[in-house]
């Protein structure tokens, strides 16, 4: 069906825009005015060359998604028919992969399927976390409340996830820096003042010569270097792709000198979040364990969780298993047992989420203030190293021509 795009202004005088589909240019007119618009300018929507190449078109964003959720609980909220909330935050969102999956649970909704069937066809988008409690919202009819929930749920989760990536990265960009840094004075540096040492005639010092011959290896075998360094990336990838692989690298990054602790109180916030949003939404407890272990991200964390859902299949409780293994704290176990003793876990659960969010909050700031002065010994040591070793002959030569 032809796609139009609209330009209008409602009776306020607000400008909209957007597209819509239609048999023809008439009926598209007829439909934007129904909804009380003015329209000002209508056109057939250009072709896209790309629309069928999928590389090509932009990724849906966890902005992309908080928008629509909180946009469309308060159209749920103001009493809008699904299909009709759907198809106008179709037309008003400025993603064009977004909008097509809009578009599509929009048509599926209107024949006959519920929300979360319609949403559960696009798995990239839309996680089993985000179905399951979409169906527990319209079975329980508070779709709406729902919907605000999982808004700030993903900001929540999406901030957490930025703490981390932000702690990690930063080392690794200052120490490659310094890696590049290093290779260029290897490379195009030193063989300068290995020349002019050359013409001394005398034996170099130590650390001298082991610079100079760490610049000879460097400058006769930079490709073997980059295709060795190529090689062992793809290697740890493939590595990491077996379960033994994803395993072994999943433990030992818990159990990192630094970043291991911050990993852990990542995990704690995911988990007890994640828990708290879907019971307190009104999935099944174990319904709700199996979707928090398939998103944990870690498998050691996996088969802790599904520990605790087999425990409980047994009837048994969620702090028995948790309090058996190092990544969850005593208090976390201690203030989960007492949430399900007063049946408050869900309360329970948000509590100590936002108190391990401000934990990672102040984890990240103290490794980032820890990491700097060791960062910028390391560069000094690295760079100034090389450039102490090089201006060694110098200084003898110096000293000999003084004396």
């Amino acid at each position: 069906m032809p796609v139009y795009l609209w330009v209008a202004e409602t009776r306020k005088g607000r400008k909209l825009k957007g597209e819509i589909e239609a048999a023809d240019e008439r009926i598209a007119m007829s439909q934007l005015r129904r909804r009380n618009l003015a329209v000002k300018k209508l056109k057939p929507k250009p072709k896209d060359l790309f629309e069928n190449v999928s590389f090509m078109q932009p990724k849906v964003t966890n902005k992309d998604i908080v928008i629509f959720t909180r946009q469309f609980s308060t159209m749920i909220d103001a009493g809008l028919p699904l299909v009709q909330g759907l198809s106008i935050l179709a037309e008003q969102s400025e993603n064009k992969t977004f909008r097509n999956i809009l578009k599509q649970i929009s048509k599926d909704v209107e024949g006959g399927s519920t929300l979360a069937e319609a949403m559960k066809k696009h798995p990239k988008v839309f996680d089993d976390l985000f179905v399951n409690l979409v169906a527990a919202g319209e079975v329980g009819g508070i779709l709406d409340t729902i919907m605000r929930r999982l808004a700030t749920f993903i900001e929540k989760a999406e901030k957490l996830k930025s703490q981390i990536k932000g702690a990690m990265t930063y080392p690794i960009v200052v120490v490659a820096i310094a890696i590049i840094v290093i290779a260029v004075i290897l490379i195009f540096v030193i063989p300068v003042f290995e020349d002019m040492f050359s013409s001394f005639g005398k034996a170099l010092p130590m650390p001298t010569q082991i610079v100079v011959n760490m610049s000879r290896f460097m400058k006769g075998n930079i490709h073997w270097v980059i295709i060795g360094l190529i090689a062992l990336f793809i290697a740890f990838k493939k590595f990491r792709g077996t379960k033994k692989g994803r395993r072994l690298t999943d433990d030992l990054a818990l159990r990192l000198p630094i970043f291991g602790d911050l990993l852990k109180k990542t995990a704690v916030a995911r988990f007890t979040r994640t828990l708290g949003t879907m019971i307190s939404s009104g999935v099944p407890i174990l319904d709700s364990l199996e979707i928090v272990a398939r998103t944990s991200g870690n498998v050691i964390l996996e088969e802790i969780i599904f520990e605790v859902r087999g425990s409980i299949a047994e009837g048994q409780t969620i702090a028995e298993p948790l309090s058996e293994n190092d990544v969850f704290p005593g208090m976390v176990v201690q203030m989960i047992s007492v949430g399900e003793a007063t049946g408050a876990l869900d309360t329970m659960l948000e509590k100590i989420a936002d108190f391990y969010d401000d934990e990672v909050d102040a984890a990240v700031a103290a490794l980032t203030s820890m990491l700097e002065p060791l960062l910028m010994l390391f560069l000094g040591g690295a760079i100034g190293g090389l450039v102490v070793a090089m201006y060694l002959p110098i200084f003898s030569m110096a000293g000999a021509v003084a004396g």
